[in-house]
Order: C-alpha cells, then sequence, then structure tokens
C-alpha cells in the first residue's frame, strides 16, 4: 500500500509463503490447513493482529493486515484466507465484557478466534447466562481455533434480538462438511452445539453492538469502526494474494512461447500481444490495490462516517468483481496445461472465484447502499 509504514506482519507473511505454497496441494486435497502451515499462521500472528488487552502490545492496522495477507496470497489462498478471517474475529472480541475478553485471551498470544455471525442458532436466558444451541456453517479455521463467536436468534424483553456468543472449543462439535470448488483448504466446516450449551453473560454481546463498532472499553481505530467498513477488506486481501500468484504464474507458463516480438494470445475477437495481456492484467491488480489501500487508510484513521463504510463496502465489492474477471482472462489465456488438475493457475482462478461469491462481496448490495448514502438514488 502508497506511503505506509511496514506492518510487522508482512515479513512474517513472506517467509511463511514458501511453506503455505509448499503444503497447499496438501491442504485441498485434506480440506484443512496442513498443522505446519496453521502453527506458521499463528507464530506469524495473524490471529492475534487486532487482539484487545494484550500485554506489551498494540492491535495492528488494516494496512498492515491487508498487505501481509496478499503477501501470503501468493501462495496459497487457504492460508491467506484463514489468517485474515481470525484476525478479524479476534478483533471482534474487543465488544465482549471484560471478564468476557479475558477467558477468550486467557492462553495469550496463541489464542486463535473463529467465527460464524449469521444467526444460524437459538440462545434462551437462564440464571447467569444463555442457553445455546444449532448448526454454524463455513467457519474457517475452526479445526484450530481455541474459540468461536457464533450468533444466534433471542428473544429479550418480548422482543426478537441476535447475540454473539464466545464458545469454547470443548462446547462444539466441528462436523466436516466442507465440499466447495475452490479455497477447499480453509477447513469452513460446520459448528454443532446440540446439547444445549450455557453460554455465561460475560460471554456474550448483542450483534447490533459489532455492528455499530463503538465497545465502551477499547479505543484503537480498528476497534471503534462499523464492522462493514472493514469487513470486506479480510474478504478481499487474500483473492489480491492469490491473483497475484496467478499471474505469477501465467508468466511462467507463457513466457518461453510468447516473450518474443508479435508473440499473440487469443483474448476475445482477436489476438493480443502477450505484453499488452500482461500490461493489462497487472494493471488491474495495481488499481485493485490502491482501492483496497484507500479502504484501509480511512479505517486506520478513524472516525470513520456512514457514507466511508458504505464506499469501503462498495470498493471490496468492485475490487472482488475486477480480480475474478483478470483470474478468467489469465486462465483463458494461458492455454490448455493451465487446466490441469495440478497446475496452480487453475487453483488460484478456482479460489478467486470461490471467493468473490461470499456474501460479503456481492455487488449489487453494496452499490445501492453506497448510492442512496452519497445521495444519488431519490433526489
Amino acid at each position: 500500500m502508497l506511503h505506509a509504514p511496514q506492518s510487522p506482519l508482512l515479513p512474517a507473511a513472506r517467509a511463511m509463503a514458501p511453506l503455505a505454497a509448499e503444503h497447499s496441494a496438501a491442504a485441498e486435497e485434506r480440506r484443512r490447513l496442513h498443522p505446519a502451515v496453521a502453527e506458521a499462521l499463528i507464530a506469524a500472528g495473524f490471529p492475534r493482529h487486532f487482539a484487545p488487552d494484550l500485554p506489551d502490545r498494540s492491535p495492528g492496522t488494516f494496512t498492515g493486515l491487508v498487505e501481509a495477507v496478499a503477501a501470503l496470497g501468493e501462495g496459497c489462498a487457504s492460508a491467506a484466507w484463514v489468517a485474515s478471517v481470525t484476525a478479524s474475529a479476534g478483533r471482534l472480541t474487543a465488544h465482549l465484557p471484560e471478564q468476557g475478553r479475558a477467558a477468550v485471551w486467557e492462553k495469550g498470544e496463541g489464542t486463535v478466534v473463529a467465527a460464524g455471525l449469521m444467526p444460524s442458532g437459538t440462545a434462551r436466558q437462564v440464571p447467569g447466562g444463555w442457553r445455546v444451541r444449532g448448526e454454524w456453517a463455513y467457519i474457517s479455521g475452526v479445526d484450530f481455533a481455541d474459540w468461536t463467536l457464533l450468533a444466534a436468534r433471542t428473544e429479550e424483553a418480548g422482543r426478537p434480538n441476535v447475540r454473539v456468543f464466545a464458545v469454547p472449543r470443548a462446547d462444539h462439535t466441528v462436523v466436516d462438511a466442507w465440499f466447495v470448488i475452490g479455497m477447499r483448504g480453509t477447513g469452513s466446516h460446520t459448528v454443532v452445539l446440540d446439547d444445549d450449551v450455557v453460554v455465561p453473560d460475560e460471554r456474550s454481546v448483542p450483534l447490533a453492538a459489532i455492528l455499530r463498532g463503538r465497545p465502551a472499553a477499547a479505543d484503537a481505530p480498528c476497534h471503534r469502526m462499523p464492522l462493514k467498513a472493514g469487513n470486506g477488506l479480510t474478504l478481499t486481501a487474500p483473492l489480491l494474494g492469490a491473483a497475484r500468484g496467478a499471474l505469477g504464474r501465467w508468466r511462467e507458463l507463457t513466457g518461453a512461447k510468447l516473450a518474443a516480438p508479435g508473440g499473440a494470445i487469443s483474448d476475445g475477437p482477436g489476438p493480443v500481444p502477450y505484453e499488452q495481456a500482461f500490461s493489462r492484467a497487472e494493471g488491474e491488480l495495481d488499481a485493485v490495490e490502491l482501492l483496497l489501500g484507500r479502504a484501509a487508510g480511512v479505517v486506520d484513521r478513524g472516525g470513520v462516517t456512514s457514507v466511508e463504510t458504505a464506499r469501503n463496502a462498495r470498493d471490496c465489492a468492485l475490487a472482488a468483481e475486477r480480480l475474478a474477471t483478470v483470474v478468467d482472462g489469465l486462465l483463458r489465456t494461458a492455454g490448455t496445461r493451465a487446466q490441469s488438475e495440478a497446475e496452480a493457475l487453475q487453483r488460484h482462478w478456482r479460489d478467486v472465484n470461490c471467493g468473490a461469491g461470499h456474501s460479503g462481496l456481492q455487488w449489487a448490495p453494496a452499490a445501492s447502499a453506497y448510492a442512496r448514502l452519497a445521495g444519488a438514488v431519490g433526489r
């Protein structure tokens, strides 16, 4: 990102990227990260990047996270996705009451938090807490998470509500249910609470408080921001890295054949010189980096407005759309070899398209929300 100090995460991400790339095929086959990659991810500091209340360290920035996640994604998008979403989940614990935060982070810097904020369960109030049950799908990184934040529907004072509950690994079951076309190594399995687990009051917070982003006991910019102002960044950064990895592999596959002057590839209705195809793809990736850099700078600055929140969500959705278009073109123009099951380029292509389909990166709702807040609609 432009004019930003280097995050301590960045060199750690670059150092572990070859390890993640080495185990990417095994991660796809096992549908979860290799244990060595998971350990490296924790040691690098991703899950604790935004953690509140850890001694002798301050929460990190979104600029630093995006840089590091993108660097890691060049080697393995699944590792980058888990790194990013566990950092995001750790950030959300700032909204828990003090006792709840202390319980979650009791283990210290090695703590890993996962999250499922779709209200797929139910909870009813009992003395001292909440009795929670349900099933939550697509919880990335849950295999090695110590805690999982789970949203459930409640009824409070006679009105429906949604609360988020911090649940330790020992209190829930993980069901192997992650069978998808891309991002296979993320281990985004299903969490089940089927024994009416009781969660103490201090490990619970209304979802509305997380969405607003103004916790009483945290003043870092990364904690005091609406959820939608930064959520798209954590989802798009791994895709930027994977698209960069796709471009790098594309150059390896096509360079020897097409580097000579006049070399051409088919990309649409007529031949397009290799140099033009490369320049367009790299330029698109640079444009996405600029979009994400601005969005990250907004949340790192603090004081995010509603219009900036909507613009960030719009820009992340647009970035995901552009990244999918770039990798589509790279796969089409790289030849049959690129579509081999063992080929990294087609893996990057699948990962970017899978990630771009996330509900948090859909263009239509993001564009409409921004247009309304920016005053472009209803004048």
